[in-house]
Order: C-alpha cells, then structure tokens, then sequence
C-alpha cells in the first residue's frame, strides 16, 4: 500500500464547527475578565489587558485557522484500505488496510449536532491509535460505517 494524499474534503460545515468551538474555547476566559475588569476598578487595567491579548490571540482561530485546516484535512476509503490526512502545524497521513480494522463508529458532539455533522472514528489493530475523520455529513459517515463494516467482514484477517 503507498502512502498518497487522500482525495475527499470535508463537509464545509466543518468550518463553522471549528469557529463556533474557538468561541467556547476563547470566550469564557475573555468575558471573565472583561467582566471582573469592569467590577474591580482599581484592577481594571490588569484584568482589561489580558482579555485584550485573549482576543487578539483568539481572532487567528476564529478566522484563518479553521480555513487553513480545511484546505488540510482530507479522507479517502478504497476497497483496499481507509486514507486520512490531518494535522495543523504537523501534517499526519495514515492508512488503515481493511485487514487491519476493528471497529467503525460514528460521534456526534452537541455542536456537530447542531451541523447535522459527524466523526468517523476508524478503531485499528495499532498502537498509534484510531483514524478519526472529523467534518463529514451525518448520513455520508453514517453510510461510510456500514460500507466500511461490509468490507472489513468480507477481508480475509483477523485484524490483530
């Protein structure tokens, strides 16, 4: 098996996932401080200039990066095997043979949820662990766990 780039994006939904996940991971820590900035004067500027920083440091995640990752990410199942691509600063290709799969399952988190979207989570017989295609419609990973099940069943092996 070579080791190639997979040919498949992702949803484009995932971008907005990825933005509205920045928020969560930002905000909190931002408005805390905003807030406290606000009700302790004598601190204010201690409080104030750390949720400025916060925010200038959030804005590359809630605008480039979730771009950037995009323009990264890819995923490719073959009858031979199943292909990812991720990563953000390092880039990480695997291939998972058939042969080689345990499990298939599907993780819906509640904001990919609220993008009709899902992980495909590909459980191997590997010490690195499992492939993980994040971003993919909900009925499109829902239909690649039942394809990828039919081939794994039907591969001479027993995954180990």
């Amino acid at each position: 098996m070579r080791l190639r780039p997979p040919t498949t994006a992702l949803d484009r939904r995932v971008i907005a996932v990825w933005r509205v996940n920045a928020v969560l991971v930002f905000a909190p820590p931002v408005l805390t401080l905003v807030l406290l900035g606000l009700l302790i004067p004598p601190a204010r500027f201690w409080l104030l200039a750390p949720a400025v920083l916060v925010a200038v440091i959030a804005l590359p995640f809630l605008t480039v990066m979730p771009l950037w990752w995009y323009r990264v990410h890819r995923w490719e199942v073959t009858d031979d095997a199943v292909y990812v691509r991720a990563g953000y600063f390092w880039q990480e290709w695997r291939i998972a043979p058939m042969s080689r799969i345990q499990t298939v399952d599907t993780l819906r988190g509640p904001v990919e949820q609220l993008f009709g979207l899902s992980t495909l989570v590909v459980t191997t017989a590997s010490a690195k662990g499992s492939l993980k295609v994040r971003g993919l419609d909900h009925e499109v990973a829902a239909d690649l766990a039942e394809q990828l099940t039919r081939i794994t069943q039907a591969t001479p092996g027993d995954a180990t």
